[in-house]
């Protein structure tokens, strides 16, 4: 992980403790919460920046194995690819939610990997990424790629 990848990583933690009041859930013990985040957690995180066609910016391991994407190709694509065109009006609906309340809860619904097979995400929050000044960088996403049991709920 990049120097700069990790400097996004903790302005989306923080953004999330601003809006839940805890940071991203990491299992106690980790010594590295940045690194684990990045590479080992079991669900999908994903940032893309502000812009008038929002551009990615960050996505951790689970959402490039997802999205089947490495990260050269999945960083800088337009968000809006992440999902196929008959589903991207419902997902331009949640992130207009996000950008009214801060953040978006229990999203679930279809996307799109990068050979154009449709597959399901589950328990979405999707939040805004501020900077240290609290200004918008745009907006951060977690979510499962399966059903779980609860135990990693947020």
């Amino acid at each position: 992980m990049t120097e700069e990848m990790r400097a996004l990583l903790i302005l989306i933690d923080n953004s999330f403790r601003v809006h839940r009041g805890a940071p991203l859930l990491t299992p106690a013990g980790i010594a590295d919460r940045l690194s684990w985040l990045h590479t080992d957690a079991p669900y999908s995180l994903l940032a893309h920046d502000g812009s008038e066609d929002p551009r990615f910016i960050y996505a951790n391991h689970c959402a490039l194995r997802c999205f089947n994407y490495t990260q050269p190709q999945m960083l800088g694509m337009p968000s809006r690819f992440s999902a196929s065109e008959e589903d991207r009006e419902e997902r331009k609906r949640l992130l207009d939610i996000v950008d009214q309340n801060g953040i978006a809860d229990n999203y679930q619904g279809p996307r799109i990997d990068s050979q154009g097979k449709r597959f399901m995400i589950y328990d979405g929050i999707v939040w805004q990424v501020y900077d240290e000044q609290r200004a918008s960088r745009g907006q951060a996403a977690l979510f499962w790629p399966q059903p779980h049991d609860g135990q990693w709920l947020i």
